[in-house]
């Protein structure tokens, strides 16, 4: 197992889903777990009590990404929690308002704008000021297959996700002379409860898409979230790497 002990790592989006499978996967490598969530104290708080119960370290804070000050809150709180410096973050949390584009209204677009795209630039700005004056660490960001080859019904949500993949890689570009990584993980579609209500037909069509003919597991995306903030991946930058059964190929 990539090794993380002792370091301090802020999972946004970390207590349901993909988030909840990244917080215990990074525990489970030794790493001390900020669990952020904006609306369900029960489920983080449920996530830091399996940690700790393993042996681990964690502790659940609230914060919406979207607005810039709990942004910032969210690594002043991760580092006061755990009285040291912060190393790694995960800016998983996001959310979707599915709709066609002749349908969607500006508040849709502009919420998923602001969760899945603001709230990782805002939460990047804020790490990686910590990061670059201890000239170390890493970032992984959250996209999505559909910000690589886009969705109908989804222009705001692919547009957010491709937006990401960006901002991934410029800063990426400047931030590496400094001896910090940041890489994006695009998965296809895994079994969380966004998935759970699609109906058979559209759960045939994707599973028809995807060469290896399932839905992923939230700890797919864990463990290659696990790989890329660990030293095992040292060289590797700006990276955006598919968990996605193969359906974006």
């Amino acid at each position: 197992m990539a090794d993380l002990t002792g370091r301090v790592t802020l999972v946004t989006g970390g207590s349901r889903g993909i988030g909840r499978a990244i917080s215990l996967e990074l525990a489970r490598a030794g790493a001390r777990v900020a669990v952020n969530y904006a609306a369900r104290p029960d489920a983080a708080e449920e996530v830091v009590a399996a940690i700790r119960a393993a042996g681990g370290e964690a502790v659940a804070l609230k914060g919406n990404v979207a607005n810039p000050d709990e942004a910032a809150a969210l690594v002043e709180q991760t580092e006061a929690a755990f009285g040291d410096d912060l190393y790694h973050v995960v800016c998983n949390a996001g959310i979707t308002r599915d709709n066609l584009m002749a349908r969607i209204d500006t508040a849709a677009w502009d919420e998923v704008i602001d969760v899945n795209l603001g709230g990782t630039f805002h939460v990047c700005k804020a790490a990686s000021r910590r990061l670059l004056r201890k000239r170390r660490g890493a970032i992984v960001t959250m996209a999505s297959v559909v910000g690589v080859h886009g969705n109908a019904g989804q222009t705001n949500y692919a547009a957010s996700k491709g937006g990401v993949i960006a901002l991934t890689k410029a800063l990426a570009k400047e931030v590496g002379s400094r001896g910090i990584r940041v890489n994006c993980i695009a998965p296809g579609y895994i079994t969380t409860e966004l998935t759970d209500v699609l109906n058979e037909t559209v759960r045939g069509g994707i599973l028809a898409a995807t060469p290896l003919a399932r839905l992923g597991d939230p700890e797919d995306v864990a463990r290659v979230t696990r790989f890329l903030l660990s030293d095992d991946a040292a060289y590797i930058t700006g990276a955006v790497i598919p968990v996605d059964g193969g359906m974006g190929m």
